[in-house]
């Protein structure tokens, strides 16, 4: 079995550089390795300690592949990694210029809850919204190494992702 260590941080774990920008097929590959390598059935011979390293290294595996393939949460990750915690509970501070933007969405959607059309257009601004978003957390992250700023967009993105669902429910309604 490969002797990766549980204190390795994700990245390395996977052999990938640790950044923001994640090249996700390359993600799968490694994680699909490092699975064939760890999973238990492969260890069912094995003694009582190799079996329970091969869970542990399977557990590992999954919570790093699932923490890196979603980016907030691998923005999250890579903030911790730097020393910020982006205070997700405690700290809700967001610029004036996107609280007006989330108020400005929520209104859209009330007015324009059945009207499928409407809430396309709203749906395609709110979908720009978060790549642009996520376009400048790479940057924050990948370029400037501001993980202050990075924690801030990613408390940006949480907003706006609960809203995309609860637009998605709202369309789903009238189809």
């Amino acid at each position: 079995m490969v002797n990766h260590s549980a204190s390795e941080n994700y990245f390395n774990f996977f052999g990938l550089s640790p950044q923001f920008q994640v090249n996700l097929p390359e993600l799968d590959r490694a994680y699909l390795a490092v699975q064939k390598e760890v999973h238990p059935d492969r260890h069912v011979r094995g003694s009582d300690s190799e079996q329970r390293l091969a869970m542990q290294m399977t557990t590992l595996a999954n919570t790093a592949y699932q923490t890196l393939k979603n980016p907030i949460q691998r923005g999250l990750y890579l903030c911790k990694l730097h020393g910020i915690d982006a205070q997700l509970e405690t700290n809700t501070a967001m610029p004036a210029a996107f609280l007006l933007q989330q108020i400005a969405w929520r209104e859209s959607l009330e007015e324009h809850e059945d009207d499928l059309a409407a809430l396309a257009a709203l749906s395609e601004e709110v979908h720009l919204s978060y790549q642009t978003t996520l376009t400048q957390l790479t940057i924050a992250i990948d370029q400037s190494a501001n993980y202050a700023q990075a924690a801030e967009l990613i408390r940006g993105l949480l907003f706006i992702d609960k809203f995309v669902v609860e637009l998605d429910d709202a369309t789903a309604n009238l189809t």
